[in-house]
């Protein structure tokens, strides 16, 4: 299972999960009770530019996963691992019954809110840059003027760094100077820098109270690109925060470990795009729009 990350959202997300299924509008009464935020409001009437404010976007995301993941529990669907983006861990966690959905979404609703107050607003940012090796990419970041740092490494030729804006600005400019391609982000801060090391300490009470159980099956971990422990967990989602998401490398323990099956589990496709970058014989289904779950339910069907 893959859970999505910040990025995949957009307007109306989730709206014909909800209609269609009763589980997913319990969900949805459960997370907006766990939350104090009009969910429903927020994923299916909010703009492109409301849905960039982090509280809201990372706690309307982890619903419209978990309501898809309720659904597809329901149908037979077991899965043998998971991994998320960013975000996306916690619904990893909670498919692996390491922590409850409800405690799941009002940590994100912190933890959001956490990482968005971190930087001001109109500071900083994220870049994507496509078409360069790695190691370009963190020199160039070395030698920027300000802080620039690796933080999503999404798939080879792709990876997300973050920081001051005019460091990413003198990035751009550099990334177009050598052939590459760079896209900006459609966030509100610098993500996964050590910018946001202030926002992982202070969610770190909460998580430290949250209670995480020995997970059910192998949730791979953003910080280190292996399973994680109950006893690692709070490290693991305090790091997370501040440290790069090491997906690439994630993706490749799964599939050094015989996984060849993968569902992605929320809004969006992104991440069967990364995974089908490293191998495409895969085999991948998404479950972003009803007709997407329903062709994924009638696998499940097939398989379990």
């Amino acid at each position: 299972m893959l859970f999505a990350g910040q990025g995949a959202q957009y307007p109306g997300m989730g709206r014909e999960l909800y209609e269609a299924y009763p589980v997913a509008r319990e969900v949805f009464a459960g997370a907006e009770e766990a939350t104090g935020l009009p969910l429903r409001q927020i994923c299916f009437e909010a703009s492109h530019e409301e849905l960039r404010r982090t509280e809201w976007t990372q706690p309307a995301i982890l619903t419209v996963s978990l309501a898809t993941w309720r659904v597809l529990a329901q149908h037979g669907l077991q899965a043998d691992a998971a991994l998320g983006l960013s975000l996306g861990e916690y619904g990893a966690l909670v498919a692996a019954e390491s922590l409850d959905w409800r405690r799941a979404v009002a940590l994100v609703r912190l933890r959001g809110r956490l990482m968005q107050e971190a930087v001001p607003e109109g500071t900083g940012g994220m870049l994507a840059i496509l078409g360069m090796e790695d190691a370009v990419v963190e020199e160039l970041c070395q030698q920027a003027p300000g802080i620039c740092e690796p933080a999503n490494y999404n798939a080879p030729g792709q990876l997300v760094a973050a920081g001051s804006l005019p460091a990413l600005d003198w990035l751009e400019q550099e990334v177009r100077r050598l052939g590459a391609r760079s896209v900006r982000l459609s966030v509100s801060a610098p993500f996964h820098s050590s910018l946001l090391r202030p926002a992982g300490e202070a969610l770190r009470p909460a998580l430290e109270q949250a209670e995480f159980r020995q997970p059910r099956f192998p949730v791979i971990a953003n910080l280190t690109a292996r399973p994680a422990s109950a006893d690692e967990i709070v490290e693991m989602l305090v790091g997370q925060v501040s440290h790069p998401v090491r997906f690439a490398d994630s993706l490749r323990y799964l599939l050094a470990n015989g996984f060849d099956q993968f569902v992605e589990v929320g809004p969006g496709r992104a991440q069967v795009g990364f995974l089908r970058r490293i191998n495409r014989d895969v085999t991948t289904w998404v479950t972003d729009k009803t007709t997407d779950l329903a062709a994924t339910l009638d696998w499940v069907g097939e398989v379990c």
